[in-house]
């Protein structure tokens, strides 16, 4: 095995993360970068220029997945995959997803600019649609790869305009061929920015994550009956508003009688029609619950299920419930966190492990070969908004644990 290290080039690394937020920003400094939209298409060019400039070599497959290829002493081996995604959800923040993309090219070039050539090619990922916030559900790139979805399904899913994912990919350019999957992986490695306040209040700058909590996404629909809102007394009405309301509250009282990571969130509530003026007919809402155990997992979602059916009984409205996502726990290759861990304690870094409570494309890559994750730090544990922040310095020090990683897998025989 190589000894030889590479130099990470942090003001690089940390300006291509400021010149890819400027993609999609927003005014209070965050991005709304929506999958398959000009914003993504664009994110792409640049990631597709700066991995031309780098000399990798890039393709994408049948989902629109960019692979940047740093090619090995041995083309043959499977290679060790490293990255995570550009896209974010709506006013969202610029670290969530283009750090780890844009620290695995980092790890590539200051490979290559010091001549380091290992036994294993190193791919840079970027996977489509890892937010699952324009087609629902999350993380179907990767979970394609995994066999969980199959391409007519993925490219069959609507956003609210009633566009596919699979016209979209046609008009931004970006459908490539199912050749150019990646077949055999040796390993995937993803850095993320950690999303919660864990590591900022242990004061630590680093994390080797040990696997992922188990999530389920349900859409409730619920029924009841429209009428005017002055002349309907209180006391007769079958109002679905009230009933989605009960919910609501009863998911968050559910999910603290529960320890920490445990959650329980309502994030979209739709009336229909949705007048000032009018008891709505129809009510829309998701529910999202997250557990560490495949058994605790299914215990809140079907205690989460009987009582909304409870209230909905109660409210005198009919209810229709539809999963629609389903990942168990994940448990992370115990050979990389512990890599990942030999890494920061060579560096002298401050580290801890522990469990990620939101979903990533590792969840589903750790189905096919060995995975792992690296948590940076962030910012007051703010994720998925404008003010999303991480310092510098950890995101550099990140970067050197993850280059020390990759290198030592790809020179694995």
């Amino acid at each position: 095995m190589q000894t030889q290290s590479a130099t990470i080039d942090g003001v690089r690394l940390l300006a291509r993360v400021e010149e890819m937020a400027r993609i999609g920003a927003t005014p209070a400094g965050g991005v709304t970068r929506l999958t398959l939209t000009d914003e993504d298409r664009r994110a792409r060019d640049l990631f597709d220029a700066w991995c031309g400039a780098a000399g990798l070599t890039v393709r994408i497959d049948d989902m629109g997945t960019q692979y940047a290829r740093y090619e090995g002493g041995d083309p043959a081996l499977p290679p060790v995959l490293v990255g995570s995604h550009l896209d974010s959800v709506p006013l969202g923040g610029r670290y969530d997803g283009p750090l780890g993309v844009l620290t695995a090219l980092e790890v590539v070039t200051a490979l290559r600019e010091r001549g380091i050539r290992p036994r294993r090619a190193i791919e840079v990922v970027n996977f489509t649609n890892e937010e699952g916030v324009r087609f629902e559900p999350a993380m179907v790139a990767s979970a394609v790869l995994a066999g969980k979805y199959t391409p007519a399904f993925v490219h069959s899913l609507r956003d609210r305009a009633g566009r596919t994912y699979g016209e979209e990919l046609d008009r931004i350019g970006y459908r490539g061929a199912v050749e150019n999957r990646p077949g055999a992986v040796h390993a995937y490695l993803e850095l993320h920015i950690e999303q919660g306040p864990v590591l900022e209040a242990a004061g630590l700058p680093i994390a080797a994550v040990e696997g992922i909590v188990g999530i389920r996404w349900c859409e409730i629909v619920l029924r009841g009956q429209p009428q005017h809102a002055g002349p309907s007394p209180m006391g007769t009405r079958r109002d679905a508003m009230v009933a989605a309301a009960r919910i609501v509250v009863a998911a968050r009282d559910l999910a603290r009688s529960y320890p920490d990571p445990v959650v329980a969130t309502v994030g979209r509530l739709t009336p229909s029609p949705g007048v000032i003026n009018q008891i709505p007919a129809e009510v829309v809402l998701s529910l999202d619950v997250r557990h560490w155990t495949a058994e605790g997992l299914a215990e809140i979602s079907d205690r989460a299920q009987e009582m909304a059916r409870k209230i909905a009984a109660e409210e005198g409205v009919e209810i229709a419930i539809a999963t629609v996502q389903d990942i168990p726990p994940t448990h992370f290759d115990r050979r990389i966190v512990d890599l990942f861990a030999a890494e920061a304690h060579a560096r002298g870094v401050p580290h801890r492990r522990m469990v990620a409570s939101a979903g990533h494309d590792a969840a589903y890559m750790n189905l096919i070969c060995p995975t792992a994750m690296l948590f940076v730090r962030t910012v007051g544990g703010r994720s998925h908004c404008e003010t999303e922040a991480i310092a510098g310095e950890d995101a550099i020090v990140a970067a050197e644990i993850l280059c020390g990683a990759v290198l030592r897998l790809a020179e694995e025989v």
